[in-house]
Order: structure tokens, then sequence, then C-alpha cells
């Protein structure tokens, strides 16, 4: 019997749970605000990662840059405590990156919407 989930993708689950985790109970900032985890890409050999997160109430792009700024600046704290809440060998290098596939679905349905009304 096969297995249903690889490795990578079991790690790239609990890696997503516990930066969600982190981000909401350990980083204080306000630059930030409230931050959603919508994904996280993982190389084969799990020494990169690409957190791709969203955020509530930053509505234009310098909100969006600065946010995503102070996250990067973060990484080393986040990445220590995903160390300690995590145990491998290798803790992956984060990169973070905003992820606009919500305000794209959401543009998408009010133009269904509207070609539906007409």
């Amino acid at each position: 019997m096969t297995k249903k989930y690889s490795r990578i993708q079991r790690v790239s689950q609990t890696i997503q749970r516990e930066i969600a985790i982190i981000l909401q109970n350990e980083i204080k900032d306000p630059r930030i605000g409230i931050v959603t985890v919508s994904g996280i890409q993982i190389s084969r050999d799990l020494s990169y990662a690409k957190v791709f997160v969203t955020f509530l109430n930053k509505n234009n792009t310098e909100q969006k840059k600065t946010s995503i700024q102070t996250l990067q600046n973060a990484v080393g704290f986040i990445r220590s405590l995903l160390g300690k809440a995590i145990h491998l060998r290798i803790i992956p290098k984060l990169t973070f990156v905003y992820d606009n596939s919500l305000l794209e679905g959401i543009h998408i349905s009010n133009l269904i919407n509207q070609a539906i009304k007409k």
C-alpha cells in the first residue's frame, strides 16, 4: 500500500501550523497586524521554505511591503521559535511572500456576480 502523504507534505503542514501559532502569539509588532499563513512551499531537501501570508486590514501596497519587510527582519527569531517547536535536523530558511490569491478570488467573484446581474 502506498503512502497517502509524502514526508515533505507532512513537514510542510507542521511548519505552516507552527508558524501560524508563532505569528499569532509571539510577534507583537503593530506594523504586521493580523496575519494569516495561507501556504508553504518547501524545497525537496527541506532547507528552504517560502511562507505565503495574507494580511487583514492592509489595503495599499506600501502597508503590505512594510509588513513583509518586518516579517523578513524577524526571520531569525521566528526560526529559533520554530526550531524549539518542531524537531528537525535542519530548520528551513524562511522567506515571506505576500499571497494575493484571496484578493484575486474576491475580484473574480465580483466580476461573475456583475455578469449574472446583467
